[in-house]
């Protein structure tokens, strides 16, 4: 399995503020694959299978469905994740032709498993309570609806364990940049 070396994983949970990091990283001149975006195109690509297969393309919808019925999020799963990771590797392929640190922002890094040809990770850190507090006000969700969501992904405190690199966000904005900066100066 070829590893991609100048490739660092950025994950951390829901509500820790991981987006945020990758938009400071870039405005410090770092490329991101940024899973996410990729898997909105191929969500997109297949609005038609998936409403014909949930009978909803609305994410909150689907959200609710696919978080409280395993088969159905496994079968949501089977139609985005192959696609969003073939794009992930043709990128990364790209980028490591750079010889340059790029970073890949996979949001379930460690509930997938399924990216051996990664082995830097980050983890963006926020205590459960502060991403719990973080979601509802984002989303304005309620509790109970964090709560299964953050119930499908490994608790924070384990990937903070499986790090390589950890940034704390449990402060504000200021405190965070600082963060990336220790970090950056870490890995230059």
């Amino acid at each position: 399995m070829k590893k991609f070396k100048n490739a660092i994983v950025l994950t951390g949970g829901i509500g820790t503020g991981k987006s945020t990091v990758a938009s400071f990283l870039k405005m410090f001149g770092y490329k991101i694959i940024d899973a996410d975006a990729i898997s909105k195109e191929v969500f997109e690509k297949n609005k038609d299978k998936i409403k014909s297969l949930f009978g909803t393309v609305d994410r909150n919808e689907l959200r609710k469905i696919v978080f409280n019925n395993k088969e159905k999020l496994k079968l949501l799963e089977e139609i985005i994740l192959p696609e969003v990771k073939k794009e992930v590797l043709k990128l990364a392929k790209k980028y490591e032709k750079d010889g340059v640190v790029y970073f890949v922002d996979l949001p379930l890094f460690f509930e997938k498993q399924n990216y051996n040809e990664f082995d830097k990770v980050l983890v963006v850190y926020a205590p459960k309570d502060i991403q719990i507090e973080r979601v509802m006000k984002r989303d304005n969700s309620s509790k109970e609806e964090v709560l299964s969501i953050l119930n499908n992904q490994i608790d924070i405190e384990e990937k903070k364990k499986k790090a390589d690199f950890i940034i704390d966000n449990s402060k504000d904005l200021k405190h965070l940049q600082k963060e990336i900066e220790k970090f950056l100066n870490l890995i230059q």
